[in-house]
């Protein structure tokens, strides 16, 4: 039986990979994801995103309020 890969990270699954953080590291995220009013499974994914890729949607990206 083949596993169905999923494009993005759940609530429960960026919570899971932060649990593993020293807790300094580990607010940062949640207090980004406060700031700008996304999910956190967003900001996690960016955070990696940024990591692994320079060209990347990243932290600097994001504006909300800006444009509709």
């Amino acid at each position: 039986m083949r596993s169905k890969t999923l494009e993005k990270l759940s609530a429960a699954d960026a919570e899971a990979i932060l649990k593993y953080l020293p807790e300094r590291i580990r607010a940062a995220p949640f207090a980004r994801a406060a700031e700008i009013e996304y999910p956190i499974e967003i900001v996690v994914e960016m955070a990696i995103a940024s990591f692994l890729d320079s060209e990347a949607l990243g932290f600097a990206d994001c504006k909300p309020g800006r444009g509709n």
